[in-house]
């Protein structure tokens, strides 16, 4: 399974970005699917995953300004990323998680400038 991710992208604080993840599998019976970012010097951090029932979850440092979705139809989960800081740069990385099965994608660069 592959697992296609872009949108990334040079921004200015307070800026928008809006990430895609494509599945090359349909994302129907994932159990969750979310995003991921490292960030030089830092451990990898969850940034916001979605189950299959819908509930989602996000990272205390982008609540309220990240929004997490899926489109089944299109296999595709996206990352909304609003009111961007300068603390958001980093790789970002999308997963998905299906019954014994995890796959990533590869990361795709977000710089925020102040």
């Amino acid at each position: 399974v592959q697992l296609q991710a872009y949108g990334g992208g040079l921004v200015q604080a307070g800026g928008s970005l809006k990430l895609s993840c494509a599945s090359s599998k349909s994302i129907f019976n994932t159990n969750r699917m979310g995003w991921y970012r490292l960030a030089p010097g830092k451990q990898r951090e969850m940034v916001a995953y979605i189950t299959s029932g819908g509930d989602t979850n996000y990272a205390d440092s982008v609540k309220g300004r990240f929004t997490i979705s899926t489109d089944n139809s299109k296999n595709t989960v996206y990352l909304q990323m609003n009111s961007l800081k300068p603390e958001d740069t980093a790789v970002y990385y999308c997963n998905a998680v299906w019954p014994g099965r995890i796959s990533w994608g590869q990361g795709t660069q977000v710089t925020v400038s102040s």
